[in-house]
């Protein structure tokens, strides 16, 4: 059954001859095809006719017909391959899909029928007389499946997709997606097909993997972790000798280090330089490509040059930088590039050993290039900056007035190529007030800063009024002001500074991005300098930032548009900082609140009074979104070049706004919307304190602190003398070494390491905070408590706190757990709405979820999953009506299901918190994940509490984790009010032992027909933590946390 297409030979045989085998396989040889000798194994029987119900013949006859439709199928396929009739086609396509009709699912023959049926199909495609290559690829993707790795048809199957994917790459518009397939399914197929090897010879070729390497190495470079493996697969495939290795190699150097660009892992420049020296090895003196692979090693040595300051990197790439010249002659059309290239790297070299030859040489070599772009090429501009900052610099160091009297010319050279109303003219005179500003440091020349200012004055002068730029025109203003108050220190102009911080933040018609930006320099400027604008500077990032994330109509794009601003991250604890720093507790309360997890006080202050707002007045509701749109989309028409136009558009930007404030003025009046679109006041949020206090931790670059907010008063600042945020940080990197070394250890070793940190949290964290909850709140032992940790603080596990010591009576010390029941919670205002949602109770219902065997890339088995199901079902009372949700049935959508149908609900699984895009954090399923986007997607206001037996729940965002998104705060926010969530990877062989002491303490006490109290489960995770000291590790317990009521 098994071919392509092509006739191989005829057998003539008489049935005489084929029977006098006697049933017994015999072979027959055939002439040998492309330096292959095929051959074929037959057995030959005679049928007798029996009764219909003998399965065994009906097999028989079955197969028959399997062989007869198959010989069919592949006499008409070849017809069409010598006749090229479409009808014959047809034909073979009818036979081999009848063929496959007869071989379901677990067939032995279905693997051969879909390749038949495919291979047919996808001669039909090539020759553009079958256009569906999606069903194509789809029977040759499930042809493969059916021949894992070790069967040996694997190596061909593998072949046949990827011919089937070369073709679709050069007939659907190059798209990459194919064509990087490909690349990894060459990869796998060449050490299946050893050299010599028929498959092999014919996988090589030009139109196959030798076509893919060409067409991966044309791609786009792509820094991306997944691009950067397809350049390596691509490596692969070029083994030394192929004439594609050195640009495969430099492809990969270049995606390499662009991701060091990105990120800065030094590990990225050593493999850029390792692949990079080789490429430069394998293309000799006159090979045409020497000069760019030059370049670009030379490239990645300058950068880590100025990564780590080796003069040797430098001085190599200098080195190659004068080859790559040399191979540029005068005449080359790149030449200008190596020009500049070499003139910065000497430039560089300047400033490390001051070496006056090299800055002399810089410039030469830069004005060389100023020469190759004459008046009118693109990038004169662009060279005219290079050389007059190469001059900057050589006058900063040597004090050679003449450069920067140059360098100034030069950028007034570059203001002459954009007169007035050039779109870009604004930036012209930013650098050329920059350079004066530098010039005025230096020499305290009045009339350069003064002309600095009028550059920029003069750019508002020609802007109407609402125009964007100006903008940038009062962010040159700023700088310059500031930077004569630093020479000066006039306090006048370190207020006109301000307010142009002021002016620009606040400029209606500019883009919240370059506002928020703005704003963000005012916070950093005023901290630098004392100013009393500090926490209005902070108070204006936080309003714009909301007001930016407002406009995005979705969770992700919220986060998006936040993640944006990288500078901002630690602007909600710096702000916090900064009111406690003036003694303004409750200002800190809330403007911690409003800064940390944005995403989630946004998706909440929005959702539900919008949601709220339109059933209470729908028109209103309308009317509020119809002028938001109108609004934004005024914003660019208040950029038009034309002044009558501008004056138009600024007076309907004006009436809109107007129009838009007194419909937000009217919401407010309505009951229960006088906070609208404001964030919550510090009365609004002691309510999360009503059952305890709560505790806030602020790690900020400038002090590192607690408040704590008590039930009811004012709120008290706990001040840690001995923590600063670069002991923090030290802290959070020892918790992840010794967390992760602790998991190679024996169970009953002592984590010593362990316990020398967690002294250090009680010491230096803890224990200052609970003196201020004994001695000055008289918060009694065995009272909860809530943590709302920030920043570093996330990382660190506060409710494990513990001296590990004893009294001299021989006691132990207390440790935070034996004092108080701790809780967490993301914001104050997600446990006040926890706390909202209580008075609405329904029928309990139990559902316990479990997946031991996830879908294909979501992780490996889980062997006590369903013994833990079992126990948690057997423990839970009958009155929670419980059920269980495992194999084939616990899939996405019937978790979902059961998440919003149960009021509990206890998740058993693989747990995966994605640090780079945290809403696609997920749980295991067996189809697909299910992902925190969807559950927060949900709204189930009768849910009660969710175990969460998997690893990484309660872990936030690495790069952002003020934004405290992770799975349980998203089960939080979708309705459940108490959580359990893991901090770090989690051992299921022992976590039963904890699941199984908290469920125990659960339904402690209950008598028959009592329900299970969710505002319990703290205390309960406390006793049972502490119950399993002898079973369970010390990591494996911490591990727990609980979040919510």
């Amino acid at each position: 059954m098994l071919g392509n297409g092509e006739v191989v030979a005829k057998l003539d045989t008489s049935w005489d001859a084929l029977l006098d085998h006697r049933n017994e396989p015999f072979d027959i040889s055939f002439p040998s095809v492309r330096g292959v000798h095929p051959s074929l194994t037959l057995k030959a029987t005679v049928l007798h006719n029996y009764d219909n119900q003998n399965s065994a013949l009906l097999d028989s006859i079955v197969e028959c017909q399997i062989a007869q439709d198959t010989d069919a199928g592949h006499e008409r396929f070849a017809t069409y391959i010598t006749s090229k009739t479409v009808s014959h086609l047809n034909d073979a396509v009818k036979h081999f899909q009848l063929v496959l009709d007869q071989c379901p699912v677990g067939h032995p023959h279905r693997a051969t029928a879909l390749t038949n049926l495919a291979w047919a199909r996808l001669q039909g495609y090539i020759r553009n007389d079958f256009q569906d290559i999606d069903s194509i690829t789809s029977l040759f993707r499930e042809a493969l499946a059916l021949r894992p790795h070790g069967h040996p048809d694997h190596p061909l199957s593998i072949y046949h997709l990827l011919k089937a994917l070369i073709w679709r790459y050069s007939k659907e518009n190059f798209a990459a997606v194919y064509i990087q397939e490909c690349a990894q399914l060459s990869c796998k197929l060449f050490p299946l097909c050893p050299e010599g090897a028929y498959l092999r010879t014919i996988a090589a070729g030009a139109d196959g993997v030798d076509y893919v390497i060409r067409a991966c190495n044309n791609l786009p470079i792509d820094a991306s972790d997944e691009g950067i493996h397809i350049r390596r697969v691509v490596l692969e495939l070029c083994p030394l000798g192929s004439a594609h290795r050195p640009e495969a190699l430099d492809n990969l150097v270049q995606a390499v280090e662009a991701r060091f660009d990105q990120r800065g892992t030094i590990d990225d420049l050593a493999e850029s330089i390792q692949h990079g020296r080789e490429a430069v090895s394998l293309c000799p003196e006159g090979h045409s490509e020497r000069d760019t692979y030059l370049n670009n090693l030379a490239y990645s040595l300058w950068s880590r040059f100025d990564h780590q300051g080796n003069s040797d990197d430098l001085k190599e790439a200098i080195s190659l930088y004068e080859e790559a010249l040399r191979l540029r002659p005068v005449g080359h059309k790149s030449r200008d590039f190596s020009l500049d290239n070499l003139g910065s790297a000497l430039w560089t070299r300047f400033n490390q050993h001051r070496d006056v030859n090299d800055i002399i040489r810089s410039i030469s070599l830069q004005r060389e290039a100023l020469t190759l772009c004459p008046p009118g090429n693109p990038y004169r501009d662009h060279t005219l900056n290079n050389l007059a900052a190469a001059l900057q610099s050589r006058y900063e160091k040597l004090d050679a007035s003449e450069d920067l009297d140059e360098a100034i010319n030069l950028y007034r050279d570059s203001l002459q190529l954009t007169p007035h109303g050039h779109p870009l003219r604004y930036s012209t005179l930013f650098n050329l007030s920059s350079a004066l500003c530098s010039r005025f440091t230096q020499t305290r020349k009045n009339e350069d800063i003064e002309e600095a200012i009028r550059l920029c004055q003069e750019s508002l002068e020609s802007l109407p009024s609402l125009h964007p730029s100006r903008y940038f025109s009062y962010m040159g203003l700023q700088k310059a002001y500031l930077a004569r108050y630093r020479m000066q220190r006039k306090s006048a102009d370190l207020s006109l500074a301000v307010e142009n911080y002021r002016l620009a933040s606040r400029h209606p018609t500019q883009g919240f991005p370059e506002r928020i930006k703005e704003a963000i320099n005012w916070t950093v400027a005023a901290e630098s300098h004392s100013h009393a604008s500090a926490m209005e500077a902070y108070k204006t990032f936080f309003e714009l930032l909301d007001r930016h994330l407002s406009t995005r109509s979705s969770i992700v794009a919220r986060r998006e548009a936040a993640s944006a601003f990288r500078r901002a991250r630690t602007l909600p604890v710096d702000a916090a900082s900064c009111a406690m720093r003036l003694d303004n507790l409750r200002d800190a309360v809330e403007l911690v609140e409003q800064g940390r997890g944005q995403q989630w006080s946004l998706a909440s202050r929005l959702r539900n009074p919008l949601e709220d707002l339109e059933s209470t007045n729908a028109n209103l509701a309308h009317e509020f979104s119809e002028l938001s749109k109108r609004l934004s989309d005024a914003q660019g028409s208040a950029s038009s070049a034309d002044r009558a136009a501008a004056d138009r558009a600024a007076i309907q930007y004006r009436r809109l706004q107007e129009q838009w404030g007194a419909v937000v003025a009217e919401i407010r009046n309505l009951k229960g919307f006088s906070r609208f679109l404001l964030p919550p006041s510090y009365e609004d949020l002691q309510a999360a304190a009503r059952y305890g206090p709560v505790i806030i931790l602020v790690a900020s670059q400038y002090s590192c602190s607690a408040i704590v907010v008590p039930t009811s008063g004012e709120p008290r600042h706990v001040q840690f003398p001995r923590i600063t945020l670069i002991h923090l940080e030290k802290l959070k990197s020892d918790f992840a070494r010794e967390i992760r070394l602790a998991s190679f250890m024996r169970p009953e070793e002592t984590r010593k390491e362990l316990q020398v940190l967690l002294r250090t949290v009680w010491d230096d964290i803890m224990l200052p905070i609970v003196i201020v909850l004994q001695r000055d709140l008289r918060v009694t032992s065995g009272s909860r408590i809530w943590l709302c940790p920030t920043a570093t603080f996330t990382s660190i596990p506060l409710h494990a706190a513990h001296p590990f010591r004893t009294k001299a009576d021989g006691r132990h010390e207390l440790c935070l757990e034996d004092v108080y029941i701790c809780s967490y919670t993301p914001t104050l205002s997600a446990l006040i709405r926890s706390r909202q949602m209580m008075k609405k109770r329904v029928t309990p219902s139990f559902a316990a979820i479990g997946q031991s065997s996830p879908g294909a890339g979501q992780g490996e088995a889980l062997l006590t999953v369903d013994s833990e199901l079992e126990l948690v079902r057997k423990l839970v009372p009958a009155t929670a009506n419980p059920t269980t949700l495992s194999g084939d049935d616990a899939t996405r959508a019937g978790a979902l299901d059961a998440l919003q149908r149960n009021t509990w609900v206890h998740l058993a699984c693989h747990g995966k918190q994605d640090r780079e895009q945290p809403y696609h954090s997920c749980f295991a399923m067996k189809d697909k994940p299910l992902t925190l986007l969807d559950i927060m997607e949900k709204d189930i206001p009768h849910a009660e509490f969710a175990f969460l037996s998997a690893c990484h729940t309660a872990v936030g965002d690495e790069e952002t984790p003020d934004e405290v998104i992770h799975l349980a705060a998203g089960l939080q926010f979708s309705g459940f009010k108490s959580v359990i969530g893991t901090l770090w990877v989690v051992d299921d062989a022992v976590a039963k032992h904890v699941v199984e002491a908290f469920y125990k303490k659960m339904v402690k006490g209950l008598e028959d027909g009592d329900m299970m109290d969710c505002t319990k489960a703290a205390w309960a995770l406390n006793r049972a933590t502490n119950a399993v000291k002898t079973k369970v590790p010390l990591e494996q317990r911490m591990v727990f946390i609980h979040i919510g009521v």
